[in-house]
């Protein structure tokens, strides 16, 4: 909340003082303040009473601190889920008696009963929730969501600037908690892609609140620590392991329009665990020559000692720009801040009020050299320029080995990122990295993110069927690797698509062995560029649509894996599709059988 005069005992000018420090502060630096201004008010003085134990006839008026927490996630990709997990742990060696779930596992007419609720949700694609949070999204935005006067909150809400619609779901939740009565319990937190240090602190100032009106002694400062440290492994996303590239091939033919790299790396020794539907988490290092450009660019000597973070780390300036902070993308919060040190008056009128459409479209397909280039540098020092940009963050590989098959190994299917924009030649940070600069013997920093929503079936006679143009095959390389390593006799599909078969069929041979040897039940493909009208994956399930839908009746899981925005798009239509059609429902129970796939954990997606 903002202060204003009108709700404070302040003045304008102590109110704009306190607006923009508040903001600033870490919430360890919060309880400090707080209890500094507590010890230093002299006794004599009368001033707003501080909550203490009611006593006399205002006890009754008092309603008893429920020490019970829900937890719940909305999550895609596996982040959100450990967060919630985390704070889940952390509040259990508080004393409060905790309970965490997936929003789609906890039953909604629970949520009357529910007094301390914690929301931990990602934004997935445009300003959507993840898929495991659609049912209770739109329950909670429906006509039958209770009443919650009864109800304290905190939201924390994880997302990417460079979207439009930063961190929308979270925002979205936070605003109908507090429509239908709930008291804000602590501020929503709103997190970037390095969300460590603000999600720590935000579960510091939510223990911090409820301790306090609970009663508790658990209202101490905590030390902020990144959010995800409980793991076996003595490596992790805040401490990556070194691990050695073994073997980095093409794997398209000669002709082909792409570059897909097959990567093998040693996890010997590392403790690193994995399961088919996991990620791997690369921390790259932008491209040298793009970085030389830069530093010619700015004024300041490649050498000069900046200061990168809030723990204090310093790198030369070259350093940090090579391998801490992102210089690919440019995002509006970005923008802003760097208007506001810039003397540039084109950059203030480009993010002024009324020009978010000139904004929007200046962004797209640009980086930092262009921002540079045409709005000039801004701060008066190195230390002033670098203050504003992001931490670089790692990018995430759907895994393409079965540990099982590859003891010590990870594999990785990663397509090569090279196109042109604003007359200027673009390369993918991290696939780039791995395609032009990573050599056999090289190290390259890595750790393991666990997906628990993107998982074989725990019963290998479940059939499986399995969506994977392109690189999205990835995952399923690790699924057929597991369930031969395991003897697995439940029935398997793959669709899997791209440009052209002699040259773009990835891991051929592979599928061809699991097919002979009934690893694989059946597999259909579509090389859209080899025929005169483009054919795609959706077109292969349409065609086999009948059969399809008799696996799901069987009780099948339906996998797709890959580019979210167009390809996921057209599978979950068509699935829909196949399902009103085949099973001779209208759409809206089409949809609910959907929506009951997914409750059962019958349809999960990786996509991107």
């Amino acid at each position: 909340m903002q202060l204003q005069v009108i709700n404070s005992p302040f003045n304008q000018e102590q109110v704009e003082l306190l607006n923009q420090l508040l903001p600033s502060l870490t919430e360890s630096q919060k309880v400090w303040l707080s209890g500094y201004l507590a010890a230093s008010q002299p006794a004599s003085v009368s001033s707003t009473p501080v909550p203490t134990v009611a006593t006399g006839s205002d006890q009754a008026a008092v309603q008893p601190i429920s020490k019970e927490v829900t937890v719940l996630y909305g999550s895609q990709s596996g982040n959100a889920q450990g967060l919630a997990v985390n704070a889940g742990k952390k509040l259990e060696d508080k004393g409060f008696q905790v309970t965490v779930s997936s929003m789609s596992d906890f039953k909604p007419n629970q949520l009357k009963k529910v007094k301390n609720l914690l929301i931990v949700v990602s934004t997935h694609g445009e300003g959507t929730p993840p898929d495991n949070a659609l049912s209770f999204h739109e329950f909670l935005h429906g006509k039958r969501a209770p009443k919650l006067d009864d109800l304290r909150y905190s939201v924390l809400s994880l997302g990417d600037s460079s979207y439009e619609f930063f961190c929308q779901t979270g925002k979205d939740f936070d605003k109908r908690l507090g429509e239908l009565g709930g008291k804000e319990l602590y501020q929503r937190v709103d997190c970037d892609l390095d969300f460590d240090e603000p999600a720590a602190e935000w579960l510091d100032g939510v223990i911090s609140s409820l301790s306090q009106v609970s009663g508790g002694n658990t209202a101490s400062a905590q030390v902020a620590v990144p959010a995800q440290q409980a793991v076996d492994s003595p490596y992790s996303r805040t401490n990556p392991y070194q691990a050695e590239v073994l073997e980095n091939i093409n794997l398209n033919g000669r002709g082909s329009n792409k570059e897909t790299r097959h990567i093998e790396l040693s996890l010997i020794d590392s403790g690193l665990t994995y399961e088919p539907g996991d990620a791997l988490g690369i921390i790259p290092e932008n491209d040298p020559e793009l970085v030389e450009e830069l530093l010619e660019r700015l004024s300041w000597d490649s050498a000069e000692k900046v200061t990168v973070n809030k723990q204090g780390e310093v790198y030369t300036l070259k350093d940090a720009l090579t391998s801490y902070f992102e210089i690919t993308v440019l995002t509006k919060p970005f923008l802003e801040k760097v208007a506001q040190l810039s003397t540039n008056e084109g950059l203030s009128d480009l993010v002024s009020s009324g020009n978010e459409k000139k904004l929007k479209e200046y962004i797209e397909g640009r980086d930092l050299l262009d921002l540079v280039r045409d709005f000039g540098v801004w701060g008066n020092s190195a230390q002033e320029f670098v203050s504003v940009l992001r931490k670089m963050p790692p990018r995430l590989y759907s895994i393409a080995s079965s540990l099982q098959a590859n003891p010590d190994e990870v594999h990785l299917t990663i397509g090569a990122v090279r196109y042109n924009a604003n007359e200027r030649e673009r390369k993918g940070v991290c696939s780039i990295h791995v395609a032009e600069r990573l050599q056999l013997g090289d190290t390259v920093p890595v750790y393991i993110h666990h997906n628990q929503n993107f998982k074989l079936p725990a019963n290998p006679e479940t059939p499986v069927i399995m969506v994977g143009p392109g690189t999205g095959v990835a995952p399923f390389r690790a699924f057929m690797q597991e369930r031969e390593e395991m003897g697995a006799e439940g029935k398997s599909w793959m669709f899997f698509g791209d440009q052209h078969f002699v040259t773009d069929f990835l891991y051929q041979t592979e599928w061809q062995k699991w097919l002979k040897d009934g690893v694989l039940t059946r597999m259909d493909v579509a090389f859209s560029r080899d025929t005169e009208e483009k054919v795609y994956v959706q077109h292969r399930m349409y065609e086999n649509s009948k059969e399809l839908f008799q696996w799901l009746e069987e009780g099948a899981v339906f996998y797709v894996c890959g580019d979210e925005k167009h390809m996921a798009r057209d599978v979950h239509n068509a699935l829909l599709e196949i399902i009103a059609t085949e099973g001779k429902m209208s759409r809206e129970k089409a949809e609910e059988y959907l929506s009951d796939m997914q409750q059962q954990k019958r349809y999960q997606r990786d996509v991107y």
